[in-house]
């Protein structure tokens, strides 16, 4: 008889949450499995298992969503038991089923409570059977204007795929159309459903625990309502601002839900809460959340640890959880710029540091000198506060990301300072419009920010890194020339000697002291605000700035620069990689690119040239697109897959399309041209040569 005591655990994914999984097991004494990609091969979570089982090939479609393949990994490594994490194939029954089969412990709920909330259609009307609220069902065929807004949604998935909010009749059949399509992309399944979509409501969603013996745990309230493209951002335990009715309200149905499919396990019961307060289920997700850290933080338990101790066919330490504590609140650090319709961004991760100390927790798949690729999430890390209450919780994770180090690609760190110091978000007054309402200002360019200063600290730094560098050159210079002056000396002297003549007077070289001003340019990243910084070396050797009142300069060194600006003392760390400068102030990051004294004219472009803005995969274009037609103004042009999100590439302007080099299935690099929109009237298309880079 095979027993359920876990000793070897594969985790069936990939980046922080096979890292945090692998911690848990480490403290438990259980081997850990690891499975990668080619992609993946030297991720943090390969590095951090005892053992590691390749996937062969890149795209998640061929890896990770592979069961066969993770089944056969779990076999030869020797495992006997599987997480899935989440995502993935977290909530894939027949992969359950599969794992099952093969004689493995399955750490998860079972296959039929699986299946039974798989499609958000069969569990509404499961869920309306136990009692739980809900919206009323829209019919998109029969929808009229009295029915909108609706929200169209994937019934095969979650994370935001699928999903388009509808506010016009005419834009119903288009957005229908869109939603299969990236629904059937992402999960198989092009089933999309509608219901009302309510303005102003909160993503308020119950943490749930079961066991086999008849207990199920309401772990509280988690606020998720800061959301971008349908994702959660920011997240928070426990819901401010709900009245113990309505928590009472959400408990119950949280558990009504859990108990109507026998659920066993961790599971998360999402809710839409109204500005009138009302709830309506809208989920069941059946895995681990990507927030419940926020969840253990307050109720100070292992959610990972418990679910291996339900899936070992232990019971759940008592009858009833334990008493929540204190408030926690997370934010997902992601490789992506907000203030540019959030593109993922990709590249070396050159520095990750957070601080650390009481209350913070850091959640992540990466460390400095990882690469942030193409195939997956964008997501960096979790960072996690706790703290008695919800503003000192708030106050500590906002100055924890502040002081972070993040050096590559561009982040959404800002966006998260920002948000979390926003006085809605301090109010409590949530809603998942609030990036709607609140991204502009988000994202403009920061009061408290002095970028000018910054390059200042920066163009000081590379000044005495370049007079120490020329230094050691010029000591090896200025050896070698006293040795071959005194070999030159002495053999003057011997020649002297003998013509009964004194050696000639010699007198030492001399060069002048750059003293003139110095120019230096910065652009800065992600804005693209362009700085020129003025300095000086007198002939102390230490840079001084130029034209810049009020700003003394108290120490410098090619990595750390003190000034005293208007009295006030300022330290600034900084780091460069190549033609990449990033400094670190106390209150604020900032990233420069060093521009050259003279602009190179072959970076410029021609006029309504479409550029990818990230490596992808082209997946559609609009109908008809072709050399020569009409375009308007904003109109979606091509469809560029990266990163596990779709992004449109609009039309610059309204004019005639004069070339088109983008295709379905074509995979192009960043700043691949796609196409060009000639302004103005129709116009003769203009042949462009297809590069390499897009044919």
């Amino acid at each position: 008889m095979r027993s359920d005591v876990i000793h070897t655990l594969l985790v069936a994914n990939r980046g922080e949450i096979a890292c945090r999984i692998f911690r848990t097991c480490r403290d438990l004494g259980i081997t850990t499995v690891a499975v990668y990609s080619d992609a993946d091969a030297d991720a943090l979570h390969v590095r951090e298992a005892d053992l590691a089982v390749r996937l062969p090939g890149a795209a998640p479609a061929d890896t990770y969503l592979r069961g066969d393949l993770v089944v056969a990994a779990a076999r030869a490594a020797g495992a006997d038991a599987v997480h899935p994490g989440y995502g993935f194939l977290s909530e894939n029954a027949a992969f359950a089923a599969a794992v099952q089969d093969a004689g493995l412990v399955w750490v998860g709920p079972p296959v039929k409570a699986i299946e039974l909330m798989a499609s958000k259609t069969r569990a509404k009307e499961l869920m309306a059977g136990a009692g739980v609220p809900l919206l009323a069902p829209v019919d998109p065929a029969t929808a009229g204007p009295d029915d909108l807004p609706l929200l169209l949604k994937a019934a095969a998935g979650g994370g935001g795929r699928g999903m388009r909010i509808v506010r016009e009749p005419d834009a119903l059949p288009g957005e229908l159309l869109a939603a299969a399509a990236e629904a059937a992309s992402a999960f198989g399944d092009g089933e999309v459903f509608a219901e009302p979509y309510v303005e102003r409501g909160r993503h308020v969603e119950v943490q749930v625990m079961a066991d086999a013996h008849g207990t199920v745990w309401a772990l509280g309230t988690r606020d998720c309502s800061l959301q971008r493209r349908h994702q959660k951002v920011i997240e928070e335990a426990p819901a401010p601002g709900l009245d113990n009715g309505l928590r009472t309200r959400l408990h119950e149905a949280a558990v009504a839900a859990a108990r109507a499919v026998d659920y066993r396990g961790a599971g998360t019961v999402e809710f839409l809460v109204s500005a009138e307060g009302r709830p309506y289920f809208l989920e069941m997700n059946t895995r681990l959340q990507v927030e419940h850290p926020v969840t253990e933080a307050v109720f100070g338990l292992d959610l990972v640890a418990l679910q291996l101790r339900v899936a070992e066919g232990a019971p759940l330490p008592s009858p009833e959880p334990p008493q929540p504590s204190g408030h926690a609140v997370e934010a997902r650090l992601y490789a992506e710029d907000p203030a540019r319709d959030w593109q993922p961004q990709t590249g070396a991760l050159l520095t990750l540091e957070l601080p650390e100390g009481p209350g913070l927790r850091l959640d992540t798949g990466y460390t400095g000198g990882d690469t942030i690729g193409v195939h997956y999430d964008p997501m960096i890390a979790k960072v996690i506060a706790r703290a008695p209450t919800r503003t000192e919780a708030v106050r500590l994770l906002a100055r924890a990301l502040e002081r972070a180090r993040v050096h590559g690609p561009v982040t959404n760190r800002d966006l998260l300072v920002r948000s979390l110091r926003h006085p809605d978000f301090a109010a409590a007054r949530l809603d998942t419009g609030f990036y709607d309402r609140h991204l502009a200002d988000l994202t403009a360019p920061g009061a408290g920010r002095d970028p000018a200063t910054a390059a200042l600290a920066a163009t000081l730094a590379e000044a005495v890194r370049n007079t120490q560098a020329a230094g050691g050159a010029e000591a090896v210079r200025n050896t070698e020339a006293v040795r071959g002056a005194e070999a030159a000396r002495g053999a003057e002297a011997v020649r002297g000697a003998a013509a009964g003549s004194p050696a000639p007077a010699r007198f030492g070289a001399w060069r002048n002291v750059t003293s003139q001003p110095q120019r230096k340019r910065y652009r800065s990243e992600p804005d693209g605000t362009e700085h020129e910084v003025a300095y000086r070396t007198p002939r102390t050797g230490i840079p001084e700035p130029h034209e810049t009142p009020g700003t003394r300069v108290l120490t410098a060194t090619p990595d750390r620069v003190t000034l005293e600006v208007d009295g006030v003392t300022r330290n600034f760390a900084i780091t460069a990689h190549a033609d990449r400068v990033h400094v670190d102030a106390t209150d604020a990051a900032y990233t420069f690119t060093a521009l050259p004294r003279f602009t190179d004219p072959a970076a410029h472009t021609a006029p309504g040239s479409l550029l990818a803005p990230m490596p992808g995969t082209v997946v559609r274009i609009a109908e008809g697109l072709a050399a020569g037609v009409t375009v308007e103004a904003g109109q979606p042009l091509i469809w560029l897959e990266a990163m596990k999100m779709e992004h449109r590439i609009l039309a610059p302007a309204s004019g005639t399309l004069t070339a088109l080099h983008a295709a379905p299935g074509h995979q192009v690099e960043v700043g691949a041209l796609l196409a060009v929109v000639q302004e103005g009237p129709a116009a003769t298309p203009v042949p462009v040569p297809v590069s390499e880079e897009t044919a």
